[in-house]
């Protein structure tokens, strides 16, 4: 550089080029973050965050209390367990009761059931919840507030009030006796949660999106899918994996339309055979066990989906 300004000015010999600020070298970087966390620093703790850290280890090893239960004395014996009680570890692993459950209620049968029973409707209750959420939030139909009060008054009901009604209901349209009745009863349940919920994140949206979106020629289709699915999915994520493990968990209303051994869901299972009296209290345990065991793989599978989904409304 410096030639080629000789040659074009020879008068500007000297010049001294200006020259960048040499960056800080990589070292000086954790030094600093080193000193930043150093006692006294912007990262000490306070006591009330100790406080408040163990409070909430005091309160998991209660929630998980109940749950360790469970899987020491899925493992036990009848006669381990009549000895030393339920607190103690088994003194060797005790498979049978898991192998009587699984072989007395056809537990890849319930299972399946309770799968294709949650999988549909969670699937089901998102697309109405949407396509409601849109229609009372964005397209700002007549009516809109009353609309939505009566659909959370309608949520509040408890399922006692609705099983007379149902039962009727299905009875008379032959679907009693029927998955089919449980998926229609828990995707209208689960959409009208939905729709309240959705409908006020709509309501929200920036409308300058949506404005733009008109003004290119798009469609109210277009708009629900090329703009306000791909901003609302983390939300409609977490929907779906609340429905799926609601669903899952319901007992009175499967209960009460699944009356086949056929149909039935794995809680449903569960309790008949308690109700029967064929299962002794490590048997229990391992049904209950059994129970638990997809919900928690569903629930680690998705963790990242659901952490995603509801730390993306707190950020925009």
């Amino acid at each position: 550089m410096s030639a080629i300004i000789e040659e074009l000015d020879p008068e500007r010999r000297d010049v001294e080029l200006p020259t960048d600020a040499a960056p800080e070298p990589d070292a000086e970087r954790p030094r600093r973050a080193i000193r930043s966390r150093r006692p006294g620093g912007p990262n000490k703790r306070k006591p009330g965050d100790w406080l408040v850290l163990a409070v909430a280890v005091v309160l998991g090893f209660f929630i998980a209390v109940p749950f360790l239960l469970i899987l020491v004395n899925s493992f036990k014996s009848p006669a381990d367990y009549n000895t030393s009680g339920p607190l103690t570890l088994p003194t060797e692993f005790y498979f049978d009761g898991i192998v009587a459950f699984w072989e007395r209620v056809n537990f890849p049968e319930k299972l399946w059931n309770s799968v294709f029973i949650s999988g549909l409707v969670a699937v089901f209750a998102v697309l109405i919840s949407m396509f409601n959420a849109f229609a009372l939030g964005i397209g700002r139909v007549k009516g809109r507030l009353w609309i939505v009060v009566l659909i959370l008054l309608a949520n509040m009901l408890p399922q006692e009030v609705l099983l007379y009604p149902l039962y009727f209901m299905f009875k008379e349209a032959g679907l009693y006796d029927s998955q089919w009745a449980v998926i229609i009863i828990f995707t209208v349940i689960q959409s009208a949660f939905g729709t309240y919920l959705l409908a006020s994140v709509y309501s929200t949206f920036p409308r300058e999106l949506l404005e733009a979106a008109s003004l290119d020629g798009a469609s109210r289709w277009q708009i629900l899918w090329r703009v306000v699915y791909p901003i609302s999915r983390p939300t409609l994520s977490v929907l779906l994996i609340f429905f799926f493990i609601w669903t899952w968990n319901e007992f009175l209303i499967p209960l009460t339309f699944l009356v086949s051994n056929a149909t039935q869901t794995v809680p449903v299972a569960i309790t008949v055979l308690q109700g029967d009296r064929l299962m002794d209290v490590t048997t229990t345990s391992a049904s209950a066990l059994l129970g638990l065991i997809p919900t928690l793989v569903f629930f680690l599978i998705f963790q990242r989906t659901l952490t995603r989904g509801i730390t993306a409304g707190a950020v925009k």
